[in-house]
């Protein structure tokens, strides 16, 4: 055997540890939002979902001018998806961390599951979610005023430890008490903000009276024109609320809104079920070869079938607007639905739900909110 003299030992132990250094320094840039210090911990988040519309339908569109100047003024997460189709089990994900094997909008799916509300509560968080065109505090129907209300756009209702008790109902509230509640400094840690269904970019509505955004007929592709109108709805909706937010008290301390959408364009494509890509990342379901999807009772087949595969809900906008975070930046890790709720359960130590707790696939954006 060929002895190994000092100085080749030494060539060695100094390849492997610049070997070392180069692969810790490649994680650190890719998990560069994951790796903030508690000093990022916000005194409030805010979050506005929005609907059914890609990344590159939104961002650079001139039809939403306002969102676009939060996204050049602030940070954009361009590698942000849905995690899965359709809207339902997004919002049912963005709070527990799962889909829970649901791939339709049935509002009669029922989710018995641990959620950000059960961790906010536990660690004396405050919370309350605000629902446009809801008719009243913890009201539990399907639908209201036309359809401009969905409750498979308000996943606390859906979730039966929250619907089965009052007192978490009452946080559940019309979009209209949000600016009583922003002027008389009454605004949780948590916020969730749901537009309706004219001013989500979602539409299909039919003329509301009472609803000056109403009618709102759906885009058949991206800016026809009533997806045009559409976007604008949502980009005057957007601005009204994030500069109420901003122009209070609770603008303070280091606060964030993430404005998303759910998930990417319906544009009929049968192959994926109707939407433009089933692209996803970060624990998005995997769905069998054969895979037949439901119509929105949860039990008629569509006709539809899945390839195989991860069946994701392609690139949304995501755009991070802050107090003290990230200005005029792009990042380029992958997020999805999963890294929004890592990012509430890491900054205020909440502990981890589901595929939230999967730190090497789903990284938080934490980092957004530091410079």
């Amino acid at each position: 055997m060929a002895r190994v003299v000092p100085h080749a030992r030494s060539r060695r132990l100094g390849a492997a540890i610049a070997l070392l250094a180069a692969l810790l320094s490649l994680a650190g840039q890719s998990a560069i939002a994951d790796a903030s210090s508690t000093s990022a911990s916000p005194k409030h988040i805010f979050v506005i979902m929005l609907e059914n519309h890609s990344q590159s339908s939104v961002l650079g569109d001139p039809n939403a001018p306002y969102i676009n100047a939060l996204a050049n003024e602030f940070a954009v997460a361009e590698n942000y998806y849905g995690v899965t189709h359709p809207s339902e089990p997004n919002y049912v994900a963005a709070i527990s961390g799962s889909n829970w094997f649901v791939n339709n909008d049935n509002p009669a799916n029922r989710y018995d599951h641990t959620n950000l509300v059960d961790q906010l509560e536990a660690n004396h968080k405050t919370w309350a979610a605000y629902m446009e065109a809801m008719p009243s505090a913890g009201f539990l129907g399907d639908t209201a005023n036309g359809g401009l209300y969905a409750s498979k756009h308000n996943p606390f209702v859906l979730f039966t430890d929250i619907r089965n008790n009052p007192k978490r109902l009452a946080n559940v509230k019309p979009y209209s008490s949000l600016a009583s509640d922003l002027a008389h400094n009454k605004v949780p840690d948590f916020v969730w903000i749901t537009p309706d269904q004219c001013n989500d970019m979602h539409g299909g509505v039919s003329a509301v009276a009472g609803f000056p955004e109403t009618p709102c007929p759906y885009g058949s592709t991206n800016n026809d024109a009533n997806d045009i109108a559409l976007k604008q709805k949502a980009d005057a909706f957007v601005k009204k609320t994030v500069q109420a937010i901003m122009h209070s008290s609770a603008w303070t301390g280091n606060s964030a809104i993430f404005i998303l959408t759910d998930e990417n364009d319906y544009t009929g494509a049968t192959a994926t079920d109707g939407w433009a890509s089933a692209a996803g990342c970060c624990d998005s379901p995997i769905l069998p070869p054969g895979y037949q999807f439901l119509k929105s009772d949860g039990v008629t087949p569509d006709g539809n079938t899945w390839a195989g595969g991860m069946y994701g809900g392609g690139l949304v906008p995501a755009v991070v607007v802050t107090t003290n975070g990230k200005r005029h930046f792009k990042g380029s890790q992958a997020f999805n639905h999963y890294s929004l709720l890592r990012t509430i359960e890491q900054a205020w130590n909440l502990g981890y739900l589901a595929n939230a707790s999967d730190a090497v696939q789903v990284h938080s954006l934490l980092g957004y909110l530091t410079h």
